[in-house]
């Protein structure tokens, strides 16, 4: 698969565009896992347009986490455009349209994937977009708005007539929100079209390794993002990439060493914002890691880790779970794909 020049080697494995998650820290972190490009948090033109100082730092990249991607949202051409003039400064390797989030105060007005309610204006701003720059155009969007409009056959191939490089498909609606199971047959049916000669990338529900596999196979995509899947576990790109490479399973990480990448995540948080701020940032991944799935009678310390306030604090119960648990064999493997 190549977009533009970028070649991001055999069965690639992409790190998905997640707000306030991929942070500058949490990309190398995937990075070094093995995520074979990364995506910015999605940035508004509204905000980059008028200079708002905590819009344009979502735009520092850096050469250790290349290719790497910026991602925009909108609903008005001009700020698109003048974003996306912005955005080529910061020199990504590619540049995104976001017509795929679904919350309420990006889709309820007009922009992410409300954009699927106006393919008009969509195809309007992609085209514009394009011709603004001279880097790589992708877009990410869904299936369609809802059950009723699935679009995306018809709508992948006029995305493509505006010259975009690659088009990543959610296996939702955007009625769906992220509840029930992504649909990956419209994705396969996308990349089966003769007429679409652009790379595409599918993404919705991908949690072990084996799931990654399933999809290159069966659906023929060129590219696969893991968005969720990767919070609170980044080393899911080591499993999945290894899995990948030699039809093998690694063997369970240790459960200590994965404590400890949850470690730097905190210590990273807390350097990039301070300490309440990152400790709070931090909270998502926290609550979203398997790593502590299966542990018995684990609410209570569960409730206490995502209340601590400091770092001492959360590593003390870290190194209480760490010193009962992290020599078991059971939970050796608890974290892990299973």
């Amino acid at each position: 698969m190549k977009i533009g020049s970028i070649d991001p080697g055999k069965y690639p494995v992409l790190l998905a565009p997640m707000e306030d998650v991929t942070d500058p820290a949490f990309r190398l972190m995937c990075k070094h896992f093995g995520a074979d490009m990364v995506y910015t948090e999605f940035v508004s033109s509204d905000a980059l347009i008028r200079l708002v100082n905590k819009t344009r730092q979502k735009l520092e990249i850096s050469d250790e986490e290349r290719p790497v991607v910026i991602q925009i949202y909108g609903k008005e051409t001009e700020a698109m455009v003048g974003a996306a003039r912005i955005v080529e400064e910061a020199r990504p390797d590619i540049l995104d349209i976001n017509f795929g989030c679904p919350v309420k105060k990006v889709a309820g007005k007009g922009a992410g994937a409300g954009m699927l309610q106006n393919i008009p204006k969509m195809l309007e701003i992609t085209k514009a977009v394009v011709e603004s720059v001279n880097i790589p155009v992708t877009v990410k969007t869904r299936l369609g708005w809802d059950q009723n409009s699935k679009i995306i056959v018809e709508l992948a191939e006029q995305l493509q007539d505006c010259g975009i490089a690659a088009l990543a498909i959610h296996g939702r609606t955007r009625s769906q929100m992220y509840t029930g199971e992504a649909d990956w047959t419209l994705i396969g049916e996308v990349k089966n079209n003769p007429r679409m000669h652009i790379p595409i990338i599918g993404n919705g529900d991908i949690t072990t390794p084996e799931q990654a596999k399933e999809k290159f196979d069966r659906y023929g995509v060129d590219a696969i993002m893991i968005g969720r899947g990767s919070i609170g576990r980044p080393w899911i790109f080591r499993e999945v990439k290894h899995y990948l490479e030699t039809g093998e399973k690694l063997p369970p990480l240790p459960f200590s060493w994965k404590i400890d990448v949850i470690r730097k995540e905190i210590l990273q948080s807390v350097e990039r914002l301070d300490e309440r701020r990152g400790i709070i940032h931090i909270r998502r991944h926290l609550a979203a890691t398997p790593l502590f799935k299966g542990i018995p009678d684990f609410r209570p310390t569960r409730i206490a880790m995502l209340r601590a306030e400091t770092v001492e604090e959360l590593f003390s119960i870290f190194d209480e779970i760490d010193s009962r648990y992290g020599n078991t064999e059971e939970h050796a493997t608890a974290g892990s794909v299973q």
